[in-house]
């Protein structure tokens, strides 16, 4: 995906939903019964418009209340990442001692009416604990010793209060919960009611650190014992623990690029249906690999035909794929761990470059294989980047494009009205992952083993640039892969993919592709 600079992950436009307890037209009410003992009155929908609302007998509200199984699962192992989050929580407490740390998973967001997106637990939440629930909240407490970790979480639903079956989150409409004990023996801590957490955390006294933007609950608790420059060093340090993977994180994005591979050669087996409908027919059939073999796509699918692939960030996806375009498709499934490859591969539609994409094509490749040779550990982190550019600029002076020599053209970057972006990033949870570390440590950092990038580099020439010749505009070239850091050098992970202009023929012709 298109790199650009290092910046703070964006929050959602989209409203949250209310608080973590049962929404107040479908809390039940508690009256006094005739014998003074508390009764439970059965909940009553909030009517709709055209919608059905009967009213709840009390006999139909006892009969929900039992006859149902014992589903309490013993059988549960801790989550492949347990070790691994346990060592994670404990760098952070060695980082903050004394002090309580709140890190919320965050809230459904509403798309329209009363239908949600579907929920991704924030980066940091899921990093430090495995858990991928809504309004999931991780709270280490300072002790003597450190901090003890404590998981808060909804529990099942309750069949007394008929919460599961008249609430629109109840498991009756949204399926199974976790029961506490369930989810201590999944995630190695302790867990509690999450419906208890702020008023512990209004409560709470001394320092408190929150990860902000996520749970707006939360946030509203700690009003008066956070600080903004407080959260925003706790936020950094999350995001720089993130910049050497370990090896549960490694083997993840490792499968991502795998499963990636795969389906970028789903799209190449069906371009024929591809040009018969338009670049969604592209789009649906990479999210149906990303479906079935991971969580979902890691980003909006880049599904660019023609001069629509000169638009870095092209997710519309609705143009038509045409004989003789070439197609820049950008992609990544993201596990269901939620690590997300990022691959960028330019194909000729029918299977064949053009003597003009192929020129410029090759520019690309050739920059890329300068940016690869720069990722080792020790090198800066600017020097892959630094690499492909010199080696696009040499063929944009060589090609009269812009004029020479190369020193002045780089020293004023006007190579950047056609390669416009950065040639890489830190990959992990997020498609561009470490957003916040601080400058320093990223993007004017050192290379080390177990970081993991993008390199891609790429050519776009608008379709109304009027300073390049009629036959360049429309096109654009983008080659993309992910890179481990290693011990001396580095390793492609997506290298299964073909880079090279005849390998990327070849391996189209293979796979059925149409040609020329």
């Amino acid at each position: 995906m298109g790199a650009g600079p290092v910046v703070s992950p964006p929050t959602c436009p989209h409203r949250e939903r209310g608080s973590t307890d049962v929404a107040d037209e479908q809390r039940p009410e508690t009256a006094e019964s005739p014998e003074g003992t508390a009764a439970v009155k059965p909940a009553e929908p909030k009517p709709r418009k055209n919608g059905l609302a009967p009213k709840v007998s009390d006999e139909l509200a006892e009969n929900m209340k039992s006859g149902w199984a014992d589903t309490e699962r013993t059988d549960l192992e801790p989550v492949a990442q347990a070790e691994h989050t346990a060592r994670r929580r404990a760098a952070l407490s060695e980082r903050f001692p004394g002090e309580r740390l709140v890190v919320p998973a965050g809230r459904l967001k509403t798309r329209s009416n009363d239908t949600d997106y579907p929920f991704r637990a924030s980066v940091e939440y899921a990093y430090l604990t495995g858990d991928q629930s809504e309004n999931g909240v991780l709270v280490l407490e300072p002790t003597a010793e450190g901090h003890d970790a404590t998981l808060y979480l909804l529990p099942r639903s309750d069949r007394d209060n008929g919460e599961f079956w008249l609430s629109a989150q109840g498991e009756l409409w949204v399926g199974r919960r976790q029961s506490l004990t369930e989810a201590e023996r999944r995630y190695g801590m302790p867990c509690a009611d999450v419906r208890k957490v702020a008023a512990l955390l209004a409560e709470a006294r001394g320092p408190v650190r929150v990860v902000r933007s996520y749970d707006a609950t939360v946030e509203a608790a700690l009003t008066d014992k956070v600080t903004a420059e407080r959260d925003a060093e706790f936020q950094t340090f999350l995001s720089e623990m993130r910049l050497v993977k370990d090896d549960f994180e490694i083997a993840e994005l490792t499968f991502a690029c795998e499963a990636t591979a795969r389906g970028f050669e789903d799209v190449v087996k069906v371009l024929d249906r591809a040009q018969a409908t338009s670049e969604r027919y592209i789009e649906g059939t990479f999210f149906l690999r990303a479906r079935v073999e991971g969580n979902d796509v890691g980003y909006g699918s880049i599904c660019a035909s023609g001069p629509n692939a000169t638009t870095l960030h092209w997710v519309r996806n609705d143009g038509s794929v045409n004989d003789g375009d070439l197609l820049l498709l950008d992609a990544g499934v993201e596990t269901r761990e939620l690590y997300t490859a990022d691959v960028t591969r330019t194909l000729p539609v029918n299977g064949r470059f053009t003597e003009l994409q192929r020129k410029i094509y090759d520019a690309v490749y050739d920059a890329q294989e300068a940016g690869i040779a720069a990722v080792r550990p020790g090198a800066k982190y600017r020097d892959f980047h630094q690499a492909a550019q010199r080696v696009l600029t040499e063929r944009l002076v060589e090609w009269g494009l812009v004029e020479g020599p190369v020193e002045r053209v780089l020293e004023l970057g006007l190579q950047r009205r056609w390669t416009l972006h950065g040639t890489g990033h830190m990959l992990g949870l997020d498609v561009h992952d470490c957003a916040t570390a601080r400058r320093e440590t990223y993007a004017e950092g050192t290379l080390e083993p177990g970081m993991c990038l993008t390199v891609e580099p790429g050519l776009y020439f608008q379709a109304d640039d009027l300073t390049v010749p009629e036959e360049y505009r429309g096109i654009g070239v983008r080659i993309e892969d992910d890179f481990l850091v290693t011990e001396d050098g580095c390793r492609n992970l997506s290298g299964m993919l073909p880079r090279r202009a005849e390998d990327v023929e070849r391996w189209m012709a293979d796979l059925g592709a149409a040609s020329a």
